[in-house]
């Protein structure tokens, strides 16, 4: 029997909605769990035959739908951006008021739709992303060990063997190569693209330079911060920002890029036989990259309108992550793997103080002892994520 996990997303009960996410999120899983197979009509653009069809003739979807029997109350149709064209007949559809549909729409690819100026629906479709799997989607399943080793894909928790979920992984990021980029005619040479993808992942949750990427990788700075968005509008990465406010302080203004994932990061920098160990520089990062990634992703599921970013001093002090919270105090995040905290490890934190007056100063690590040292509230990551939005 295949496991399933409460998923934290929040999907409209009656208005039709894009469902964006990275292949193996469990978009199509998530809707044929939440809409009954008797009341749904699916239409799957991975089919090439299906795709070919309305490729040629995005029409037919309008006679298709017409044609329902008043039973199907849902219309869901995976990989919107196959065919983007489609979307000028679900808007046709919707206005329709002899249509009494309600449209599901997953996509895992955004930059069709952006590039080429696909009809969204003009509010028409709320807008909801799923990502990989949060610790409290896995209940008593999660274990932060193996999560650092295998990321939070779902299939990878339905697997119990580590032979599989090594494949499974690097199978995933072949099938991301050939399915999402090239087949989307996104990049123009292969080649090049993979040995970018190995150092992306190398540079994940660190500052980028376009210019020592495109030496790495043989590439000009350019095609390489083009890439970078490449991976973003195929959802399997995000930007955090530079902190960028007028404080005495001058700060640097380039970015961080983090894969949405940490397993996938792994498999992408051929690090899968080699597992975190605990108390090392590596181990350190990435519980950083989890963290942040589960940080961003419950900030759009429970839509804060949180704005993330990072802080760099000229001095090179750095901050891992800064959260502006709409009416409330400015919040600064320092991230430790460690089990047991002292004093000692607020001494970034503690060096802001003056300039970050009235801020709110936080450490997360993995020490089940609450602590508070001066005006820095030291918390265990899980409490952090099960309390974010209530305050």
């Amino acid at each position: 029997m295949r496991n399933t996990f409460p998923r934290t997303v929040k999907l409209p009960k009656n208005q039709s909605f894009f469902l964006f996410g990275g292949r193996g999120t469990g978009k199509s899983f998530l809707l044929k769990e939440r809409f009954s197979a008797a009341t749904t009509h699916y239409i799957d653009l991975l089919n090439t035959t299906t795709e070919a069809l309305f490729s040629k003739d995005p029409g037919l979807l309008y006679s298709e739908i017409i044609g329902l029997p008043n039973s199907i109350q849902v219309c869901v149709i995976d990989e919107i951006q196959k065919v983007p064209r489609l979307l000028n007949e679900i808007h046709r559809l919707i206005e329709n008021p002899d249509v009494k549909l309600q449209f599901a729409l997953t996509g895992s690819s955004a930059r069709k739709l952006k590039t080429g100026g696909a009809n969204l629906l003009a509010g028409r479709a709320v807008l909801r992303s799923l990502f990989p799997l949060l610790p409290e989607e896995l209940g008593e399943k999660f274990d932060l060990l193996d999560y650092l080793t295998w990321g939070g894909l779902p299939k990878v928790w339905q697997l119990d063997d580590e032979q599989e979920i090594r494949d499974y992984l690097m199978s995933y990021v072949s099938v991301y190569l050939k399915e999402e980029v090239w087949a989307e005619q996104l990049v123009r040479s292969m080649e090049p693209f993979r040995r970018f993808l190995e150092v992306a992942a190398q540079c994940s949750g660190k500052i980028l330079n376009f210019r020592n990427i495109a030496r790495d990788t043989g590439i000009d700075p350019k095609t390489a911060a083009n890439w970078f968005s490449v991976l973003e509008d195929t959802l399997v990465g995000f930007y955090l920002d530079s902190y960028d406010a007028s404080i005495r302080r001058q700060m640097r203004k380039a970015a961080k890029f983090f894969l949405f994932d940490v397993g996938v990061t792994r498999a992408l920098s051929g690090m899968l036989s080699h597992k975190p160990a605990e108390a090392t520089s590596y181990y350190g990062e990435l519980f950083e990259q989890f963290l942040i990634a589960q940080i961003h992703a419950k900030n759009i599921y429970l839509q804060l309108d949180y704005q993330l970013s990072y802080l760099q001093t000229k001095a090179g002090l750095e901050i891992d992550l800064i959260i502006q919270r709409p009416g409330k105090a400015l919040l600064l995040v320092e991230i430790k793997s460690k089990s047991k905290i002292d004093d000692r490890d607020m001494r970034h934190l503690e060096k802001l103080q003056t300039d970050f007056k009235g801020a709110e100063f936080i450490l997360l690590s993995r020490d089940m002892v609450s602590k508070k040292f001066g005006n820095i509230t030291c918390l265990h990551y899980l409490s952090f994520l099960e309390q974010l939005g209530e305050k």
